[in-house]
């Protein structure tokens, strides 16, 4: 079915900003256009959390025409997103510098009613083995998303209970399992039952009905209403859609935390402010924690938790939604129960918090089959593919109890390239692979079976050099969209630990605070969370050579050093952009090659 034959969809009204084809890309000042949708979503933030909701449609209409809003969309759509190479039903990508402000200019400048295109329907391998059904959007339709999304969010920011984790600026995985060992910690700890808590299908099954009528007269509902409906093309064949928001759409997240929003006071969870103005759960009352559809209600008896399960239920059925029972337990933390990755278990008065040993097993099947894979392959082929899956997998678990988990895979990960080098040269000696493949590359480590390469230097760090830093949980309701907060995240921004990096390129990132000198925003952006599993950490790591330059002040052509003293860690597309003009000035300006994060 064409976008044609969908019913006419809302007219956007005429919006600011330059008119005429011609945009440099690389000319946009995007600290100014960031900074100018940040103080319109605090603005809209502020005006909610007063509950004037006059004002709040109003700055809404303003983001929905805001230029910088369009540019800072489009940048985040097509350049920022790890899914910017991957095209809807249309078959359209934006990948160029001209094509991006092509589409930025055509889209801000559009009048004509906005008609949404069906998603394309792909599959994602989940952790059980089976399929997760994925609704891909049209790049134009999702740089509309994220418009839009910039106009709604601020608004139920400003409205979203404390213990809400997933999907929202701000906020990660960590803080929901750091919320849960602070509830449950300690002798003194008095819920000690849960409900850990699956929903099916929750994106698949959200009533459309409800959703719209709990957004209300938000003035982009419509186009809300036209995504939700456009319907999915699969092998060709269209199908309507009556119910659900398409899993791989910008908006959907945002969408499912709405439609659940209130989840907390229907399980009787009750607060007060405390100290500091946290958020404390009143005594003899449940807390649930939840991230996205996964969460858990912790209670003092076994009665309380299955009372609240009840309360849910009857809660979740006119927003479409229902319990998964073959994933919903009821359980004591003496027996344990897995959450995200982590296994969350009392061990007498005390609560560990573990890499699951589901977690563990399915990273081991991973590594076996990668290194299978690489059977024939070069050390520098090893090494690109197994760096980021070391350093990603131990980012997301040093929060936790895992140094045994860690150095359990480090010895199976030593097998495994052990074998590799082996089979590789079956009629050499193991002293002969030693030297050929071993050694002690990292310098700060007496370690001499460091798998890596001589010639470049490169090498496969080991999980357990990852140093276990305990989460500083975000407090009660705060947001970064809160003006009122700002100090608060800057400092809290300040004292987050960075990801494993290599030394220079670590050194760099604390000297400039962990933003780019060039536009000014954070260095780890790519969207607007950082990543928040095990998979996204590791997608990260893979693309951070690319995602980022070390760049000279002095160029190396003309006797600069590679010392810390004359580099600057940049974006790889602020790198570029800085030197787009370069072809232009005097052969004595131009800028050394650039030097990839290594």
């Amino acid at each position: 079915m064409s976008a044609q034959t969908i019913e006419p969809g809302p007219v956007i009204a005429p919006m600011n900003g330059p008119e005429g084809e011609g945009l440099d890309w690389h000319g946009i000042d995007w600290a100014e256009h960031e900074a100018h949708v940040r103080r319109l979503r605090q603005r809209i933030f502020k005006a909610s959390q007063e509950g004037d909701l006059k004002r709040v449609r109003n700055l809404q209409k303003l983001m929905l025409r805001s230029y910088s809003n369009t540019l800072v969309s489009v940048r985040r759509v097509t350049q920022q997103s790890t899914g910017r190479k991957t095209a809807g039903v249309d078959g359209e990508v934006a990948l160029t510098p001209q094509a991006r402000g092509r589409m930025a200019a055509e889209i801000h400048r559009s009048s004509a009613p906005w008609h949404a295109m069906p998603v394309k329907r792909v599959y994602i391998p989940k952790a059980n083995g089976q399929q997760r059904p994925l609704g891909i959007p049209v790049m134009r339709d999702r740089v509309m998303q994220s418009r839009v999304k910039n106009a709604l969010e601020p608004e139920w920011e400003a409205r979203f209970e404390p213990r809400s984790y997933g999907f929202r600026p701000g906020r990660s995985c960590q803080d929901a399992i750091r919320a849960i060992f602070l509830v449950s910690k300690g002798k003194g700890a008095k819920r000690l039952w849960a409900l850990d808590a699956d929903l099916k299908a929750a994106f698949d099954r959200i009533s459309h009905d409800h959703l719209t009528a709990t957004i209300g007269q938000f003035p982009a509902r419509d186009l809300i209403r036209g995504w939700l409906k456009a319907g999915v093309l699969e092998h060709g064949r269209w199908a309507p859609t009556q119910e659900g928001t398409p899993q791989g759409g910008v908006i959907s997240p945002l969408l499912l935390n709405i439609a659940l929003h209130g989840m907390e006071e229907a399980a009787g969870c009750r607060y007060r402010r405390g100290k500091g103005n946290l958020m404390r759960a009143v005594n003899g009352t449940p807390v649930l924690v939840r991230y996205a559809d996964d969460f858990v209600v912790l209670g003092h008896d076994e009665a309380q938790v299955r009372r609240a399960k009840e309360e849910l239920a009857r809660w979740l059925e006119p927003r479409g939604l229902r319990f998964n029972e073959d994933k919903t337990q009821v359980v004591h933390l003496a027996e344990g129960f897995d959450f995200l990755g982590f296994s969350v278990r009392r061990y007498g008065e005390k609560l560990l918090v573990k890499p699951s040993k589901t977690a563990c097993a399915r990273l081991r099947k991973r590594l076996r089959g990668e290194m299978r894979a690489l059977e024939g392959g070069n050390i520098g082929a090893v090494l690109k593919k197994m760096v980021p899956i070391v350093r990603g997998w131990a980012a997301y678990y040093r929060s936790a109890v895992s140094s045994e988990a860690f150095r359990a895979l480090d010895s199976y990960m030593f097998k495994l390239v052990y074998r590799w080098a082996r089979r590789g040269h079956p009629n050499k000696s193991g002293l002969w692979i030693k030297h050929r493949y071993f050694g002690r590359f990292n310098k700060a480590r007496q370690d001499m079976w460091v798998l890596g390469d001589h010639e470049s230097g490169a090498y496969l760090p080991k999980f357990s050099w990852t140093g276990i830093v305990r989460h500083e949980i975000v407090f009660g309701t705060a947001s970064p969209d809160d003006p009122s907060l700002s100090a608060y995240w800057h400092k809290r921004r300040r004292r987050k630990v960075p990801p494993p990096m290599d030394k220079t390129s670590l050194a760099l990132a604390a000297s400039q605070k962990g933003r780019c000198p060039l536009c000014k925003q954070a260095l780890i952006s790519g969207a607007e969370y950082e990543p928040d599993s095990p998979r996204e950490w590791i997608e990260w790591f893979a693309a951070s050579k690319k995602m980022l330059n070390k760049h000279h002040f002095v160029h190396r052509r003309h006797g600069g050093s590679d010392g810390r003293s004359n580099l600057r860690l940049v974006h790889a597309d602020c790198h570029r952009q800085h030197h787009a003009g370069d072809s232009r000035r005097p052969e004595e300006d131009q800028p050394a090659k650039p030097s990839r994060l290594a």
